[in-house]
């Protein structure tokens, strides 16, 4: 996978291309990102890991049209100091190809 950044683009814009590009990568990016959801300090980066996602897959406004919720909700709820219910994640997540699933805290004893 090829993940060098090219000269004069930002970070956020090679984000948000290599999300778009490469579906295996966003899965993962997301993945990591949500397994700090548990903790308050790592909920912002979730969620902007979410936001990015969503710019990824044709911008905010275009995401919540599809998902069927508001934009400035969307962009309330995804905020750093934001806190979607269940159900906008859950259609935020299947308007940009993604589904929620659960698995065993391997820190829990």
């Amino acid at each position: 996978m090829e993940m060098s950044r090219k000269p004069g683009v930002s970070h956020d814009e090679w984000m948000i291309e290599e999300l778009r590009r490469d579906k295996n990568f966003a899965a993962e990016y997301l993945r990591q990102a949500m397994a700090d959801m548990n903790d308050a300090e790592g909920r912002g980066a979730a969620l902007l890991a979410l936001r990015r996602l969503a710019e990824a897959h044709g911008g905010m406004a275009e995401v919540a049209k599809e998902a069927g919720i508001q934009r400035e909700s969307l962009y309330r709820a995804l905020s750093p100091n934001g806190n979607p219910t269940l159900k906008t994640l859950i259609a935020v997540l299947k308007t940009v190809g993604m589904r929620l699933a659960v698995e065993p805290d391997k820190k829990a004893a």
